[in-house]
Parts: structure tokens; C-alpha cells; sequence
């Protein structure tokens, strides 16, 4: 076995680990004998009476460890996308508006339609949120018939400041009372992880994992040069509006579940290339691993660090992302 297999041999026991702890410890802990007993009686493996603790475990707990895990990959493969198809090493997934036309939409049923569609109503708000912002940057790249990088940033900066400032005004105009939870939800959170939402973000991590693998090796090209890129057969204006598309259809489901976590985009595919180098065969798989682990832990982290409340785990995520960009800076100098 090679350097990379015993990398991710080691990456998926982290991720093990990692969902024991985010599902035995909380505001209260839950034996480990109780938490194996409360997933083998709510996926059927044995037959019995579910207990409140039970519940606690099977219909809370779990699924938050799971989607933090599933969230956290997706973002990651996101980040390694955007970052070679615009050739910027600060990109990431809400650099393009893609965020803020989701928190727009969620914080216009917040504070003006109320849950008219039950459960369901704030995913789809800020899922259609975020499709209408990619559409928007879409459109002006395709209207000005190029497919520069530097374009399609500035085009997901100015869409991102318009949505931000539709999403104040409503904060603003709407009830004071909501404020909490749009602030909440702005910062990121999982306190929405519930099994009626799990397919959407596994449906999101398979759409942006599968089609990048299936473009490996043109994003390899990429790497080179759009000139080189196309002499090697790469459509690139196709490419990077496919890549841009996939990648924003996918951050439009975790954002419409889990709010906007920032700067796992950012870090990950980093810490990816040091460990599997720029290659996205190999980049790709290492980055969902590491994505997985870095939220997995940072929920841990938001529910721990002032419990018995708990923090927006966009709050942890940026945290450690300043820290990660101030390193950053301090390697590129000393180089």
C-alpha cells in the first residue's frame, strides 16, 4: 500500500473517530454502549423500544455528525474546483455570490413569508437563492462572451455584495424578532440535520465529486495554462462555465441546510495539495477527507466551547481560517 492509501486509511479513521465524539458529547453525554445500541435499533439491525436517549442519538446526534462530514467533503471539492478554474488560491465556494444569494432567500422567509411551506420552506428558499445568484454571475459572464478567471471573480464579488445588501435591508425591514435566527443562520450552523434533508447534501457531495473525477484530467490541464489547455484539447470556456454550474448547484444545497460556513472552501484544498499533491485524481478524494474532518471538528468545537449554548460553527470555521490565511501570508514572504 502506498503513501496516499495509508493517508486515506488514516483520514477515514480520523472521520470515525471524529463522528463518535460529535455523537457521544454534547450538553449531555451519551455512553458509547447507549449511542451504538440507538443506531442499531433505528436502522433495524436489532428490534426493541426506542428510548427518549435513544431518539436523542438516532434523530439528532447522528445526523448532525453526518452532515457536518458530508458538508464539510463537499465544500472542500468545491474549493479545489473554483481555485483551478480561476487559477486563485483564495477562492472558494462564497467568493461568488453563491452565499449570499442563499442567506438572502432564507432571511426573506425568515422575516417576511414565515414557514408557509412547513419544514421544507427555508432549504428551498435558500437553495433557489443561491441558484438565482449563480444564474446572475452565469449570465454576466456569458453576456460579456468571455470566461476570463479575473471576470467570473469580479462578477461573483458584485453579485455577492448585491444579495448582501438585499439580505440587510430585510434584516433591517423585517421583524426584530427574527434577528437571532437570521444571524444564526448567516454564521452557519447544523441545527437543521435531519434525515428528510439527508439526500439533498448527499446529493450535492455525488454531483460535485463525481463530475469533477469524470474532469480530472482536464482540470489537470487547467493547471497549465488556459493556452496549453486548449492545445491539449480542453474546451476551457466550456469547462470552467460546467465546473462553475456544478459547483454552485452543489454549495446551493449544503448553504440551504446548513447556512454559510466559510473559509472550509479556502483552507482544505491547501492543506489537500501539501498531502496529495496538485494532481485531482488524487487531490479531489484527499480534500472530501480532509473537509470531512476539519467541520466534523469544528461542530465539536461550536457545541463545546461555551456549553450549555452553542455557537454558529461558522464562527469556528472563520476562526481557524484567519489563523490559516495569516500562515499563508507568513510562507509566501519567507519564500
Amino acid at each position: 500500500m502506498g503513501r496516499l492509501g495509508l493517508t486515506f486509511l488514516l483520514g477515514a479513521a480520523v472521520i470515525a473517530a471524529l463522528l463518535l465524539v460529535s455523537i457521544v458529547y454534547g450538553t449531555t453525554s451519551i455512553p458509547v454502549s447507549d449511542t451504538v445500541t440507538a443506531i442499531l435499533l433505528g436502522t433495524g439491525l436489532i428490534e426493541g423500544d426506542m428510548s427518549p436517549l435513544h431518539r436523542i442519538v438516532f434523530d439528532l446526534r447522528l445526523p448532525r455528525a453526518l452532515f457536518a462530514a458530508i458538508i464539510g467533503a463537499g465544500l472542500g471539492i468545491v474549493g479545489v474546483v473554483l481555485q483551478t478554474t480561476t487559477r486563485n488560491d483564495l477562492a472558494d465556494p462564497f467568493l461568488f455570490g453563491l452565499s449570499s444569494g442563499a442567506a438572502a432567500g432564507a432571511v426573506f422567509v425568515i422575516t417576511v413569508t414565515g414557514d408557509i411551506l412547513g419544514f421544507w420552506t427555508l432549504p428551498l428558499a435558500a437553495f433557489c437563492g443561491g441558484l438565482v445568484a449563480s444564474a446572475i454571475v452565469l449570465a454576466l459572464v456569458h453576456g460579456l462572451r468571455t470566461s476570463a478567471p479575473e471576470k467570473l471573480i469580479l462578477a461573483g464579488l458584485a453579485v455577492s455584495f448585491l444579495f448582501s445588501a438585499i439580505t440587510n435591508y430585510l434584516i433591517f425591514a423585517g421583524d426584530n424578532r427574527a434577528a437571532h435566527s437570521v444571524i444564526f443562520w448567516m454564521l452557519g450552523g447544523l441545527g437543521l440535520a435531519r434525515w428528510e434533508t439527508f439526500p439533498l447534501v448527499c446529493a450535492g457531495l455525488l454531483l460535485i465529486l463525481i463530475y469533477s473525477l469524470y474532469r480530472s484530467r482536464w482540470l489537470d490541464a487547467l493547471l497549465t495554462g488556459d493556452l496549453t489547455a486548449s492545445t491539449l484539447g480542453v474546451p476551457v470556456q466550456g469547462l470552467r462555465f460546467s465546473m462553475f454550474f456544478a459547483a454552485a448547484l452543489a454549495t446551493a444545497m449544503f448553504v440551504s441546510v446548513a447556512g454559510v460556513i466559510g473559509f472550509v472552501g479556502l483552507m482544505v484544498p491547501h492543506i489537500a495539495r501539501g498531502i496529495a499533491g496538485p494532481l485531482h485524481t488524487q487531490l479531489l478524494p484527499t480534500a472530501a477527507i480532509v473537509g470531512a474532518a476539519l467541520l466534523t471538528g469544528s461542530d465539536i468545537l461550536s457545541r463545546l466551547l461555551l456549553a450549555p449554548q452553542e455557537l454558529p460553527v461558522g464562527i469556528v470555521t472563520t476562526s481557524i481560517g484567519s489563523l490559516f490565511v495569516f500562515l499563508l501570508l507568513f510562507r509566501t514572504v519567507k519564500h
